[in-house]
């Protein structure tokens, strides 16, 4: 795959994966943490927060994979 188009389509998956999982956890967090107190959702919504960057890593990764020359 050319290395511009690989950034391309990366980019796009990073995009689309950031709003679905923004809205998942907010969804999530708002519909089983209700009657939680407030330490618990701070808790929740800072680890929900934090964790999508595992998966944005890997996409980031996948589009610097293939943009080296290879000899």
């Amino acid at each position: 795959m050319v290395p511009s188009f690989r950034k391309f389509i990366g980019m796009i998956a990073l995009v689309v994966f950031v709003i679905v999982y923004a809205f998942t956890a907010m969804v999530i967090g708002d519909m089983t943490l209700q009657q939680s107190s407030t330490i618990v959702r701070l808790i929740y919504f800072a680890i929900a927060g934090l964790i999508w960057v595992i998966p944005a890593g890997a996409i980031i990764w996948w589009m610097e994979k293939g943009g080296k020359n290879r000899t």
